[in-house]
C-alpha cells in the first residue's frame, strides 16, 4: 500500500554533496590532486565503471589498498573531459570544481584493509561524449587506473552463486531460493510470517525524523510476541542518497546508518528484514497519479532510472553478505495505468526505458537485478507485479533473467483489490507459487475487522505463501490496515485477527 493513502493521509567554484547537493555546471580545468600530503608508501589501484543511460550516468570508483598498511581518511580525485555535472553522490563526500572531482572518505567508513577494497559512487548529467578518466589519486599518489575505455552498460550480474548463504548476526535466517520455496543455510523450507513497518519512505522526505514512531528493543520485542519472522521496511530513495530536497538531519548517511541500525537490531532477535524500494523520483501526472511532484514524496507507477539503479547499487553494497534480508525491488508498480494496456505495461515492467506515457526513463526490473547483482550482492530479490503488485498473470512470462536464481514474486492483497477470491488465487497466484517463492509483501483490509484475512491467510498457508500484513503502526485503521494502537502490541480490530492467526500456527 502507498502510504499516501493514509499520510495524505501521510561557475567553477567548489560544491560539496556530502549530502548530495546539486552542483553547478562543470568548467574548465585538469585532473586536480588532493590537497593533503603524499601517504608514504601507499600502493592502491581504482577501477572505474559506468551505468550510462545516455543522458546521464552513475559512476562506480573502487579504491583497492595494494599495500601492506591500511588506507585511512582517503582523498580520491580525478578529472573528465567532457560536460559531466555532478548531481548526487554516496559513500563518499563529492566535489566537483570545473572538471576535476574531488571525493573524501565519510566520516563512518572504516580504513580499508590491505587487500581490501571500498566502492564510491555518484550520478552524473552529461551531453556529447562520456569519455572515461585515465588518471586517479588516492592522497595525491597516483593509483591505477583501471578504468573502462568507454562508459559501459549496466553492471553485468555475476555468473556465479555464492552457495551457502551467509549467516547473519543473530538468530535471523540466512535465506536463498530453491525452487519455489524459500529455504535456510541448512536447506529447510522458511515460510515468513510478518509485518510491515512503515515510516522511513515518508517521515524524511516530510521533515519529521527518520521513522514514525519507536524502532528500539520494545517494540521488537512486541513484534516477537506476536510470532512475527520477518519486517518489511519501506524506504525512500532521496533519503538513502541524501539529496537536496530532503534535510541533512534525515537524509545520507544518517538515515543509512538509522536503517543499518534497524536492521541490525531486528536480526539479532531472529527476525528477516525485507528492505522495500517505496517512494521515487519522477514527475508523474497521468491516470492514478498520486502526486505531481518529481521527488520522492509519492508513489510512482515505475521507479526512476536516474537514482532508483544507484539506490539500489548502494543498498546492495551496505546489505551484502547479510542473506537474512531481502530486497524488494519496487513497492507496487503500475505502469499498465500510463502505458494503456498490460502487454505494454509488463514490457515496460522489465525492459523500463521510455515507456508510454511516463516523462521520465525508467527503470525496469531487469535493471534493478543487474544493479543489485553488479555489486555481487546475492540477496533474495522480490518482484512485486502490476496494478499495485495485485496481478501477476504476467510475471512468469517476464521474469527478469537471475544467474543465480534467487527470484522470489511479491504480491499485495487487499479487500478493495480486484483478485480478492479464491477462484483468482486459484487461476492467478497457484501457477506462480508452484514455480517460484511467493511472498505476499502487504495484506490487509480497510475496515477495521479481520474477515477478509479469515479467508485469505488459510490459502496462503495452504500452498507455503510467505505473508507480511500491513503495517505495523498506530494508525486509525479505519482508514487504512493498521495492525496495533499501541506500540506495547496492543492490537486493533484488525490486528487481532491477524495475531490470533499466527498463534494458531504456532
Amino acid at each position: 500500500m502507498s502510504s499516501r493513502s493514509l499520510l495524505a493521509v501521510a561557475g567553477t567554484g567548489a560544491v560539496v554533496l556530502g549530502a548530495a547537493l546539486l552542483a553547478p555546471p562543470s568548467g574548465l580545468g585538469t585532473p586536480a590532486a588532493a590537497a593533503v600530503p603524499a601517504a608514504t608508501g601507499l600502493s592502491c589501484n581504482v577501477s572505474y565503471s559506468t551505468n550510462d543511460w545516455g543522458s546521464g550516468f552513475t559512476a562506480n570508483l573502487t579504491i583497492t589498498d595494494t599495500g601492506n598498511a591500511p588506507l585511512d581518511g582517503w582523498t580520491l580525485a580525478y578529472g573528465y573531459t567532457g560536460n559531466q555535472t555532478l548531481q548526487s553522490g554516496w559513500n563518499g563526500t563529492w566535489t566537483q570544481s570545473g572538471k576535476n572531482i574531488t571525493v573524501t572518505s565519510p566520516t563512518w567508513a572504516g580504513p580499508i584493509s590491505p587487500g581490501a577494497s571500498y566502492t564510491t559512487s555518484a550520478n552524473f548529467n552529461y551531453s556529447g561524449a562520456n569519455s572515461a578518466p585515465t588518471a586517479f589519486t588516492v592522497n595525491a599518489v597516483p593509483c591505477g587506473p583501471q578504468s573502462s575505455p568507454s562508459p559501459t552498460p549496466t553492471p553485468t550480474p555475476s555468473p556465479t552463486p555464492t552457495g551457502t548463504p551467509t549467516p547473519p548476526p543473530g538468530g535471523a535466517p540466512a535465506l536463498h531460493v530453491s525452487g519455489n520455496h524459500l529455504v535456510n543455510a541448512a536447506g529447510q523450507a522458511v515460510t515468513l510470517h510478518g509485518a510491515n513497518r512503515s515510516g522511513a519512505e515518508f517521515a524524511c522526505v516530510q521533515g519529521n525524523g527518520l521513522f514514525d514512531g519507536p524502532v528500539d528493543q520494545a517494540s521488537v520485542t512486541a513484534m516477537k510476541s506476536w510470532h512475527l519472522a520477518a519486517v518489511r521496511v519501506p524506504l525512500n530513495e532521496d533519503c538513502w542518497l541524501g539529496l537536496p530536497n530532503v534535510p541533512a538531519a534525515y537524509g545520507g548517511h544518517n538515515y543509512i546508518n538509522a536503517v543499518r541500525s534497524y536492521v541490525s537490531l531486528v536480526h539479532q532477535n531472529g527476525l528477516a528484514v525485507v528492505l522495500d524500494l517505496h517512494w521515487t523520483d519522477g514527475v508523474y501526472t497521468g491516470p492514478a497519479s498520486a502526486c505531481a511532484s518529481a521527488t520522492a514524496t509519492c508513489q510512482k507507477p515505475m521507479p526512476d532510472a536516474a537514482n532508483a539503479v544507484p539506490f539500489w547499487q548502494s543498498v546492495a553494497t551496505t546489505f551484502k553478505g547479510d542473506d537474512a534480508t531481502v530486497f524488494d525491488l519496487f513497492n507496487e508498480p503500475y505502469p499498465e495505468r500510463a502505458t494503456g494496456n498490460e502487454t505494454t505495461g509488463w514490457a515496460c515492467w522489465r525492459d523500463g526505458g521510455t515507456c508510454p506515457g511516463i516523462g521520465y526513463q525508467v527503470a525496469g526490473m531487469q535493471s534493478l537485478v543487474n544493479a543489485v547483482r553488479g555489486t555481487g550482492a546475492d540477496n533474495v530479490l522480490m518482484l512485486g507485479g502490476l496494478t499495485w503488485a495485485n496481478d501477476l498473470t504476467g510475471w512468469s512470462a517476464h521474469q527478469p533473467t537471475d544467474p543465480l536464481h534467487n527470484l522470489a514474486a511479491s504480491w499485495h492483497s487487499y479487500n478493495f483489490n480486484s483478485c480478492v477470491s479464491s477462484s483468482c488465487w486459484d487461476s492467478q497466484l497457484a501457477p506462480v507459487a508452484a514455480a517460484v517463492p511467493l511472498v505476499t509483501g502487504e495484506l490487509g483490509e480497510n475496515d477495521c475487522a479481520h474477515g477478509y484475512l479469515d479467508s485469505l491467510l488459510p490459502w496462503l498457508d495452504q500452498h507455503g505463501v510467505s505473508y507480511l500484513a500491513w503495517t505495523w503502526n498506530t494508525w486509525d485503521c479505519s482508514s487504512g490496515p493498521a495492525l496495533i494502537s499501541g506500540y506495547d502490541g496492543t492490537p486493533t480490530a484488525f490486528g487481532a485477527g491477524y495475531r490470533a492467526h499466527l498463534a494458531a500456527l504456532g
